[in-house]
């Protein structure tokens, strides 16, 4: 699969100190699954749940599923030792905490590096202070010398804790901040996944905030439970319509006699060169989607 356009529609964060839940997680319909050290796991069970998460990485068996562990900071007295398990266990990426500069991640980057990761491993980045919110830019850029960035994943619920701003329908308070990163996300050619959503009892809160970031240009969103995961593989699924038309956009663009064409005329509308770029995208993803 080209991973330009693997699908990250739903990726369900489950805790790594339960081991129900990591079996539960290979059979699950999520496109990626995040086994979490930090948040979700209490100080007292944090050495259990690290072993029990790099043998169930060492193990596989998620199938077309992407697995990410997320570790905790190098700044707390968990940080190495997390490492120094999960780097030689070969997830699919690593997921750091509470990135603020381009320098953070470069010293992450360097520990996965020293800890035997395969090179097929990329680096995820949590993007939840509000430095973060204003390096962006910068930390999105530290891709071109740091191949293994590849995602950045809101911390929404962090953010809104260190700047004091409402979570509230919409997100108008934090709304710049997720434009801004995208922007940042998209100039360097990263994913960025959304934040959770919060609210388990109130589907059509979850299912508007799906659609606020598809709408966005997120790939996908991060969730807390599996019964979120197929209504958010749904918000993120372009429509048949959509495809559809996709298809016809890419086959009128196609045509021999359209090639030195920036806008051609499609069943009555004016249609950029951009519109096809867009189209093929959209159709690379349904594709992908289909193909598991």
């Amino acid at each position: 699969m080209n991973q330009s356009f693997r699908p990250r529609r739903s990726v369900l964060y489950l805790p790594g100190s339960n081991a129900r839940a990591i079996e539960k997680a290979r059979t699950l319909d999520a496109d990626a699954i995040i086994l979490d050290l930090e948040d979700a796991v209490a100080p007292d069970a944090k050495q259990t749940a690290r072993a029990q998460v790099a043998e169930a990485v060492r193990a596989g068996g998620f199938g077309r599923r992407e697995l990410i562990v997320r570790v905790n900071g190098i700044d707390t007295e968990w940080g190495e030792a997390d490492f120094e398990a999960i780097a030689p266990a070969g997830p699919d990426a690593i997921l750091v905490p509470k990135i603020s500069t381009a320098e953070d991640v470069a010293r992450y980057a360097f520990l996965v590096d020293a800890h035997g990761a395969p090179k097929t491993t990329g680096l995820w980045v949590m993007m939840e202070t509000a430095l973060a919110m204003l390096n962006a830019g910068s930390i999105a850029a530290a891709s071109r010398t740091t191949p293994r960035l590849s995602a950045f994943v809101m911390g929404t619920n962090d953010l809104a804790k260190e700047t004091g701003a409402a979570m509230v329908a919409g997100r108008l308070p934090m709304l710049s901040w997720l434009s801004t990163c995208l922007a940042a996300a998209r100039a360097y050619g990263l994913a960025i996944l959304d934040g959770v959503y919060n609210h388990l009892d109130d589907p059509d809160g979850f299912a508007a905030e799906c659609a606020e970031a598809r709408d966005l240009g997120m790939n996908g969103k991060t969730l807390i439970h599996p019964n979120q995961v197929a209504p958010c593989n749904a918000a993120f699924m372009p429509s048949e319509a959509e495809i559809a038309w996709s298809r016809t956009i890419m086959a009128a663009f196609d045509q021999p006699e359209n090639a030195g064409k920036g806008a051609i005329r499609i069943e009555g509308k004016m249609v950029e060169r951009l519109h096809a770029d867009m189209a093929r995208q959209l159709v690379a993803i349904a594709d992908a989607v289909e193909s598991e």
